[in-house]
């Protein structure tokens, strides 16, 4: 059975979380293309070494990011989003665009 640490909740099977993706940093989303926006959600280097990734506790709701080395899956360190980032983003402040 594989382990991982959930920062809030502590050591649970590794059935409880979802990957949410590599951590990148987020183009605006007011300035970007279509284009660029799809790049920034769908691709990624896939390349062997350490990378951070966003992981959700499933059962708790908790969001939080893993460093993992893609070539053992061996999970090398878990931490909070706040460590990273001090700011949130928040999407509903966002100018909407009319539609024609």
């Amino acid at each position: 059975m594989k382990i991982m640490t959930c920062p809030l909740n502590g050591p649970r099977n590794i059935s409880e979380f979802v990957h949410g993706g590599e951590v990148r940093e987020m183009p605006d989303p007011n300035l970007c293309s279509d284009s660029e926006w799809a790049e920034y959600v769908f691709y990624y280097e896939n390349a062997i070494t350490v990378v951070k990734e966003w992981w959700l506790h499933a059962p708790s709701g908790y969001w939080f990011i893993a460093e993992r080395h893609t070539a053992t899956d061996e999970i090398l360190r878990t931490y909070d989003p706040s460590e990273i980032y001090k700011d949130r983003v928040d999407f509903s402040a966002l100018p909407k665009e009319s539609v024609a």
